[in-house]
């Protein structure tokens, strides 16, 4: 249903993939952040993931957001962490929607046409 509402993508079942013997509560604990916020490290790790891919597709203001939310992780600031992780929530909302416009108005156009760089 979450998925069906547009809340959960596949970086969730990516995110279930993670939990095993070892961490067999591994989704909660990412999730219920409240719980564990001890365990920077462990959302540091996986900001670093995101940050990634981000930076992969040159997803310019996730990829910011995520070395703010990386630098709140290792001044073990939970507050920052919070606001952050809410911001990235938001980036990356406003990114899927303008992507996803983005390659409907690219298959509509043809395999021929590029995106127009604005910077030249």
């Amino acid at each position: 249903m979450l998925f069906l509402q547009g809340y959960l993508d596949e970086q969730f079942n990516q995110l279930e993939e993670l939990q095993d013997e070892t961490s067999p509560n591994f989704v909660e604990e990412v999730v219920v952040f409240d719980k564990y916020p001890q365990d920077f490290y462990r959302l540091d790790s996986l900001v670093h993931t995101l940050k990634g891919r981000g930076t992969s597709i040159g997803a310019m203001r996730m990829k910011n957001e995520c070395s703010v939310l990386k630098a709140h992780c290792n001044n073990k600031n939970l507050e920052g962490c919070r606001r952050s992780l809410q911001k990235m929530k938001r980036e990356h909302a406003t990114l899927k929607q303008k992507l996803e416009a983005y390659c409907q108005m690219m298959r509509q156009v043809g395999p021929r046409e590029r995106a127009v760089n604005s910077r030249k």
